[in-house]
């Protein structure tokens, strides 16, 4: 079988030619094949996202050619897992999605599309909205800063009166700093996107939901937000925080029809850049857990994992924190 982008990095690896280009490429870069070990089971293609922009599309094209005689073949076999989406799934339901523009956010967004949801799809990046809307025709976009309450208000006005399903998804990393180095900066900034503005939207969709005794809201947690060796001192206090909000949620508003439930990721091929000044105590101190992250996945591997507590096929499920996290909170 011939190697092509969407092969595995496993796959790869165990090909004599394709193993010798890719230890040969992360040579340059005085990498080992050991570095790629949480990420075997993702297409050599997801390196160009995870790489945060230092590896463009060429780096992964000249690979194929050179593992095929100067050839890209034709990629027609998938490798690998495959999304399934649920035709119908979301018919007749309007979702609002946050952090919708790239990454997961995008990846969920897209999915509840396709499956017939009507989604109001929020970010901060107007651009990369548009190119959302490009792709997928009948999505509505609110381009705003979800901190700011006018924002949040018009989120809901272009909802309508009518709100099923909230999958708050938008939020940033910090800079790994522990308590005693945590800048206000940087812990109002990351409280105010990854905390407050999920509880303001909460907030704000709740008594609609209440009035019509139905609706699904999913929180993204964190795999920090079920330990503390995962991230830094603002982020994982983010994190917990929004656990607590979804269980104190769950709890009250269960017997009125409304299901809460959070995803905690753990290692994601997202490319979401880092803060450009990361604490060297906190990276120092954090490093050895994360290099143990057993699988990295991708944007659609969380979206799957989200659209299924967000939907009524988790009819039954409320206050439940789902590690989709490779195993990584059982190690």
């Amino acid at each position: 079988m011939a190697l092509t982008a969407n092969s595995s990095i496993g796959d790869w690896l165990a090909d004599p030619t394709g193993g010798d280009l890719i230890r040969g490429l992360l040579a340059q870069s005085g990498a080992s094949a050991d570095s790629l070990t949480p990420v075997l089971g993702l297409p050599l293609q997801q390196l160009v996202v995870m790489s945060q922009g230092a590896m463009p599309q060429s780096v992964v094209d000249d690979l194929v050619r050179a593992a095929n005689g100067g050839e890209i073949p034709e990629d027609t076999t998938p490798t690998g897992w495959t999304e399934q989406t649920t035709p119908g799934r979301f018919a007749g339901k309007t979702v609002i999605v946050t952090g919708a523009a790239s990454g997961i956010g995008r990846a969920t967004a897209s999915r509840i599309s396709r499956e017939g949801g009507r989604v109001i799809a929020c970010d901060i990046a107007a651009d990369k909205l548009d190119a959302l809307a490009a792709d997928l025709p009948g999505i509505v976009t609110v381009a705003g800063d979800l901190t700011q309450q006018d924002a949040i208000d018009r989120v809901v006005a272009a909802a309508g009166d009518r709100i099923d399903g909230l999958a708050n998804v938008a939020g940033i990393n910090d800079d790994f700093s522990p308590a005693g180095e945590t800048p206000d900066a940087v812990w109002d900034r990351v409280i105010a996107i990854n905390l407050t503005a999920p509880f303001k939207l909460m907030r704000a969709v709740l008594p609609i939901m209440e009035a019509a005794r139905r609706g699904s809201i999913l929180n993204v947690s964190s795999e920090a937000g079920l330990r503390g060796n995962a991230s830094g001192n603002a982020y994982t206090a983010s994190k917990h925080g929004i656990i607590g909000v979804t269980k104190s949620a769950a709890f009250m508003y269960g017997p009125k029809g409304i299901r809460v439930n959070s995803v905690a990721p753990g290692g994601v091929a997202t490319g979401i850049p880092m803060p450009p000044h990361m604490s060297e105590y906190g990276s120092g101190r954090l490093a050895s857990f994360q290099q143990a992250i057993p699988t990295v996945a991708t944007a659609e591997h969380l979206a799957a994992s989200i659209t299924f507590l967000l939907s009524d096929d988790a009819v039954n499920i409320n206050g439940a924190i789902l590690a989709s996290d490779g195993g990584w909170s059982v190690q």
